[in-house]
């Protein structure tokens, strides 16, 4: 059975953190302290996670990542449709997130498009709702 549950502000997030850790090598920052996660469990085993916050007039996403071992089960696309859901719910007009060139195609399948030029670093790339 696939699960996704939210962790608003001052939540335990260590099930988000030990996948952030190792999908990108890194935990906790201070970005978490206004963040709205979600993880999603299989089975009961965290398996991915995202992150949603406010900021300049827009929301942003960050921090989607799945367990390798989980990946090519659409996973993924479950968590960036939890995230999308809950800007949506709090009426989002624009939705950012920074990606790395390669995934940038992930994303546009679901109406983002990138800002600026394509370049070998992370691209911010934006859904207007």
């Amino acid at each position: 059975m696939i699960q996704g549950k939210w962790l608003p502000q001052g939540s335990d997030l260590s099930d988000a953190l030990a996948i952030r850790t190792r999908v990108f090598g890194r935990s906790r920052d201070t970005l978490d302290d206004e963040s709205w996660n979600t993880v999603v469990y299989q089975d009961g085993i965290p398996v991915a996670t995202g992150r949603l916050w406010w900021r300049e007039g827009a929301f942003h996403l960050g921090d989607i990542g799945v367990l390798p071992e989980y990946r090519g089960r659409r996973i993924g696309d479950l968590t960036l449709r939890l995230l999308l859901f809950k800007a949506q719910s709090h009426y989002a007009r624009e939705v950012r997130l920074l990606c790395p060139p390669a995934l940038s195609g992930f994303f546009a399948r679901l109406g983002f498009r990138e800002d600026g030029e394509a370049a070998p670093t992370p691209v911010i790339i934006t859904l207007l709702t």
